[in-house]
């Protein structure tokens, strides 16, 4: 067995080991869900994230993966979701609230808190989903 494989073998057994062993921070995002989404604005120079992995270190990797893994899926969801309503009406949502009231709210949309503060937001212009780094979150 390779060193990789190995040590990939030894932090699944850790976190099942650990699973039943620890309490979860009440402060945990992991399990929670929000509805919270803003509306992009390009103008206000927000970070956008471009929900990229970048973890070098193989114990740290499953970690450093988290947070750009929920953006991935959560953008691949709602997506889907916009794609459909465009099929369904020939048109796109004209704005936040259209696409509150049509997609996120009938079809009770709950997308993962995301890690380190950032935030969801819907690019009207652009009809997609994106994750910006919240403007009161604190920068490592």
């Amino acid at each position: 067995m390779n060193m990789k494989k190995l040590v990939s073998l030894a932090v699944v057994i850790a976190a099942l080991g650990c699973e039943d062993q620890t309490k979860k921070s009440p402060n945990s995002i992991i399990g929670k869900t929000t509805q919270d989404i803003g509306e992009y604005d390009a103008k206000k120079g927000a970070e956008v994230s471009d929900s990229k992995i970048r973890a070098s270190d193989p114990i740290t990797a499953p970690m450093m993966a988290y947070g750009p893994m929920l953006e991935q899926i959560s953008k691949s969801h709602i997506a889907a979701a916009v794609n459909l309503f465009e099929a369904n009406e020939g048109r796109y949502p004209a704005d936040l609230d259209e696409f509150m009231e049509k997609i996120i709210k009938p079809n009770n949309i709950k997308l993962p808190v995301l890690p380190g503060g950032k935030k969801y937001q819907y690019d009207v212009e652009n009809h997609k989903l994106v994750v910006i780094d919240a403007p009161d979150a604190a920068k490592p």
